[in-house]
Order: structure tokens, then C-alpha cells, then sequence
């Protein structure tokens, strides 16, 4: 095992984030990643780079804000690594860090069998899939979700920008996941209507026992119906505003390596599965800004953009 962790954060140094003598590496972690986060740190020991590791507490909920000495320090790295429990994948840190050149990837709930897993993949095909289905997601205005579980939604994507997770991050200010592979976009406040039924897993809560329902009007979730998975969501999200319900991101899963795990980081990169997440969405072109962001993984999903066809029962039909 520690030989696969040390040829994972090998392939990550090297391969996704590009890394090269005279940066400099930040890696920040939280105890419960710690051996992911100091193997991360030892590879870019190893290049020969400025390597600075980071401990904080774990965030309570993905999207909390890092303290704000992590975000200074992720001000000024090249390289940013996040192996945290909680993801600050959309926080403002992370956003002001891209927009000053650094080169981030966030591991939000990583393990170390999942590390070994995703990152085997071909990172070059992923790369070509995702680029091609955020494209699609840039040129598209009206989106329609079907499943066989009773998800039957439209959003709106106008004017709006899709972005792909490619976990090839060379160029000052990339960003994305590691393991990667997804196309996302920020939904239109306030163009949602209909009903979600995440039936896959839920960030926050992990694999369903049983479907949580979610009925949406003008942009938020309004209802939310089932058994106990169904009250833990309901738990979580009225410790926050009416902001926390916002229907934040559409992502479409592109990694054939990837499984259903728990792990919302590798669930939403499935492929032929799409994902629909509630709450923030400031740090990729969305207005909410609240902390905490949940993933919603809608299985067999049929996912129609401007009347086409793009994924249908779970098989994605754009190659």
C-alpha cells in the first residue's frame, strides 16, 4: 500500500500539476488525510521545489472558508494542493489563489485505495471527453433531467460557462479535482424547477439507503422528502439561509475508472452519471456565495441540452 500511495503522489506531483524546479508547492491538509498530505508534500520534496506543508482544523462542511492563514499562504504558491476532509473547492481562498496564478487541485475526502484507483486512469482521454462536454454545456440554454428514480427538472445554463475537471493542471491559474474527470457549469439563479431524486449519494451523507427527493421551484429547493438520509440533509442545510438551498452546479461524470464510493470526489467523476449540487457556486461563475456545497449523484440519468440527446439511461452518447 505505501508503495501504490508513494507512485500516486508521484504520478499527481509530476503528471497532473506539472511540477517544476524554482516553485513552489503548498500542501494543506487536515489529520484525518494526514499520511495523503505529507505524501504528497515528501514527492515534492523530491523535485527539488520549495515544498511547504499545512495542518488545519477540518472544516465542519465542504465550502467553509480555510483559515485565513492558509489563504495567505495559498496566495502565495505555484502549486496548491487541498487534501482535506471537507472540500474549499468553492471558497473564496481558492478563487482569489486561481485568480493569482496558482495552480490548485483539491482532494476533498480522498483515500488512499481511491488515490490508487483514479489516478490510473487515462488522464489524456478524460481530458478530451471533459473539454468536449463542457462545450457543450458553454453553448447550451435550456437543460432537462430525467431518471428512472422520478427526477424530472429544467434549468437554465444561458450565458453561462462549463468547465472541464481534467486533472492536467499546467498553466498558471488551472484548477480542478484530483482524481478528476467531470464537465460542470453554474445553473442560472433561479431557473430550476421541478423534482431531483439523488438516488447515488449525497455529499455530506454518503451512499443512500434510500432516495432523497427534492422538490425545486424558482432556483431552490423548497421540500425534501424520504427516510433518514432524507432528514440528515434536512438537518444540515437548516443550520444555514435560504442561499444553501440554491441549485448551484450541473456536472457530468467522465471517469471510467471511477465507482460509487461514498466519497463525493470520486462519485460525481462517474461515468454516465450526472450530478446536481445545492448551495454555493461563486467560486465558477454562479452569485451564491454561502458555505457549504453538496453533491447530489443521479444514477441512469437521461440528460437532454437544447433538445439533444447528450447522455441517455446512464450512457453518454457524446464520444
Amino acid at each position: 500500500m505505501m508503495e501504490s500511495l508513494e507512485k500516486s503522489a508521484e504520478i499527481a506531483i509530476r503528471q497532473c500539476m506539472g511540477v517544476k524546479s524554482g516553485e513552489s508547492v503548498l500542501v494543506v491538509a487536515d489529520k484525518k488525510l494526514r499520511n495523503i498530505g505529507l505524501a504528497l508534500w515528501e514527492k515534492a520534496v523530491d523535485v527539488g521545489v520549495e515544498a511547504i506543508y499545512m495542518e488545519m482544523t477540518a472544516r465542519k462542511e465542504n465550502g467553509e472558508e480555510p483559515p485565513a492563514a492558509v489563504a495567505a499562504a495559498m496566495l502565495a504558491a505555484d502549486v496548491v494542493l487541498g487534501v482535506t476532509s471537507r472540500s474549499f473547492t468553492h471558497t473564496v481562498a481558492r478563487k482569489q489563489a486561481s485568480k493569482n496564478g496558482a495552480r490548485i487541485a483539491t482532494l476533498p475526502g480522498i483515500t488512499e485505495k481511491m488515490l490508487q484507483r483514479t489516478l490510473n486512469a487515462d488522464y489524456m482521454a478524460i481530458a478530451r471527453m471533459s473539454k468536449k462536454l463542457a462545450k457543450v454545456l458553454t453553448d447550451g440554454k435550456l437543460v432537462h433531467i430525467f431518471t428512472p428514480e422520478g427526477t424530472n427538472i429544467s434549468i437554465s445554463i444561458e450565458e453561462r460557462s462549463g468547465y472541464p475537471d481534467t486533472g492536467i493542471l499546467h498553466d498558471a491559474g488551472d484548477f480542478g479535482n484530483l482524481p478528476a474527470g467531470e464537465a460542470y457549469i453554474a445553473p442560472k439563479e433561479g431557473t430550476a424547477n421541478g423534482v431531483i431524486v439523488v438516488d447515488g449519494s449525497m455529499g455530506s451523507i454518503g451512499i443512500l439507503q434510500k432516495p432523497i427527493k427534492l422538490t425545486v421551484e424558482k432556483g431552490y429547493v423548497t421540500k425534501i422528502e424520504g427516510e433518514q438520509d432524507a432528514k440528515k440533509l434536512k438537518l444540515i442545510l437548516d443550520k444555514y439561509d435560504k442561499e444553501a438551498r440554491n441549485i448551484a452546479e450541473l456536472g457530468i461524470g467522465t471517469n471510467p475508472q471511477a465507482s460509487l464510493s461514498g466519497r463525493v470526489l470520486e462519485d460525481e467523476k462517474v461515468m454516465g452519471t450526472v450530478h446536481l449540487a445545492i448551495g454555493s457556486n461563486i467560486g465558477f461563475g454562479g452569485l451564491v456565495q454561502v458555505p457549504i456545497h453538496l453533491d447530489g449523484i443521479l444514477l441512469k440519468p437521461t440528460l437532454i441540452i437544447d433538445e439533444q440527446v447528450i447522455i441517455k439511461d446512464g450512457k453518454c452518447l457524446t464520444s
